[in-house]
């Protein structure tokens, strides 16, 4: 019995000493792979500080790989020590010259990962953090030689991280451009939030702009001027220059999910929809007067797709030349001038301390209700008690149906002078002199 405790003891011994047994690391952990084999030194912490060993991937004819480490809970080979894939950290180098075009690369991980294409300096890719496996789409227009790392960690639970590396099909379009003639030039992208341009298509007939798109249904292809794009997670930006009588109109925009129309080219957002919901419609009125550059944005985040656009209008009886105003020391004289005056009643000023409530000021009769558009004309309203500080002025435009139009808001500064001035004071006793002089 003794004998036998003996020998397993020295069995056991012997095991500790082999797994004792010291391995030396290969590779020198600087140099880049090529031909589209990376080299990865492995290390076994998650800060690249215990180096163990380098790994290949990808192969001659494709950088691509997807790494599972052997399992969780396992030793993972390397060309020095092997790595127990619980802890563990990996940076993938490889230097590769790129044809000028562009390029849409495509990381995953779990747990984190990131990718630079200048030897580390920075990140264009960059998820460096605990997480379940999911992947991030970078593009890139690419010319010449670059040198990309690929680093990543493994913190506990699953292993794995992959890349992969295909040449972008996007379009070539000016995606500046207005459309004309009632067209929209629609410019549609990969990505919720125009991330990668697609191509071209339009919207709209020479006789109208309302359309109503469905993009071919859920979750399929679209195809645009040069390439597909599929209807689930991707936008469009619809350009249109438009030449608007004066008028008022109404438009009516819709979609499925995010939605929203600007009348200056993006500046501001008259109708703004921006967030996920099922199809929806918002209806919007204003009075136009000459050319606009409308942008009617929208996104598609999953489920249902589809985005609309209608308008109506009117046209006003009368067109606004100019509308201004000059402040002085007394008070505030508007002036108006007008063209093609039909059958139009009266001119009602109205005023507003803060441009949003406003109140009817003076009522200036039209010179003369025509049937027939007259030669221009110029009026005028001399406000003699305004506001001290900023006096907001619009029109309301009358005509003989009743029919009305306003114009745009005008801010005039007024500051009032004193109209009483006391000087000098003169103190005789008990007694006080004032002398007053009247200033202007």
């Amino acid at each position: 019995m003794k004998s036998f405790l003996i020998c397993i003891t020295a069995v056991l011994f012997s095991c500790q000493l082999i797994n004792a047994q010291p391995c030396t690391p290969l590779g020198d952990q600087t140099t880049y792979g090529t031909a589209n084999t990376w080299i990865g030194y492995v290390y076994d912490n998650m800060g690249f500080t215990t180096y163990m060993g380098y790994v290949n991937e990808g192969a001659a004819g494709n950088p691509a790989f997807d790494e599972s480490f052997g399992g969780d809970f396992v030793n993972y080979s390397t060309n020095g020590c092997p790595v127990y894939t619980e802890s563990f950290s990996v940076r993938y180098k490889l230097t590769k010259n790129f044809a000028a075009g562009n390029y849409q690369f495509t990381v995953g991980a779990d747990d984190g990962y990131r990718l630079s294409l200048d030897g580390g300096a920075t990140w264009v890719i960059n998820q460096w953090f605990d997480q379940s496996y999911n992947s991030t789409t970078y593009l890139a227009a690419l010319s010449g030689t670059y040198n990309i790392v690929l680093e990543y960690y493994e913190n506990g639970g699953g292993n794995r991280v992959s890349f992969d590396l295909q040449a972008a099909c996007v379009g070539t379009e000016n995606q500046s451009v207005y459309g004309s003639g009632n067209i929209w030039k629609g410019y549609i992208y990969d990505g919720t939030n125009f991330n990668l341009y697609k191509g071209l298509v339009t919207e709209g007939v020479a006789g109208s702009p309302d359309f109503d798109e469905s993009f071919g249904g859920n979750n399929t292809n679209y195809n645009t001027s040069a390439c597909p794009v599929q209807t689930e997670t991707f936008s469009a930006r619809y350009r249109l220059q438009k030449n608007f009588a004066n008028g008022n109109y109404t438009f009516i925009v819709g979609g499925d999910d995010g939605y929203r129309l600007s009348f200056d080219g993006g500046s501001t957002w008259p109708v703004n929809q921006w967030s996920d919901h099922g199809y929806n419609t918002t209806s919007y009125s204003t009075i136009l007067n000459g050319t606009y550059n409308l942008v009617l944005e929208y996104y598609e985040n999953g489920g249902g797709n589809r985005v609309s656009f209608a308008m109506t209008g009117a046209l006003l009886p009368v067109q606004l030349i100019k509308f201004e105003g000059v402040s002085s020391t007394k008070d505030i004289l508007l002036q108006w001038s007008v063209s093609k005056e039909i059958n139009i009643e009266y001119y009602e000023v109205e005023r507003s301390p803060d441009g949003n409530k406003f109140l009817p000021l003076a009522k200036v009769l039209a010179e003369k209700p025509l049937t027939t558009a007259g030669s221009d004309k110029t009026y005028a309203y001399n406000d003699l008690s305004p506001m001290q500080g900023n006096n907001y002025y619009r029109l309301r435009m009358t005509d003989r149906d009743g029919k009305y139009s306003y114009s745009p808001v005008i801010r005039i500064q007024f500051a009032a002078k004193s109209l009483v001035s006391f000087f000098p004071t003169i103190i005789h006793g008990d007694n006080i002199h004032l002398t007053s002089s009247k200033g202007l």
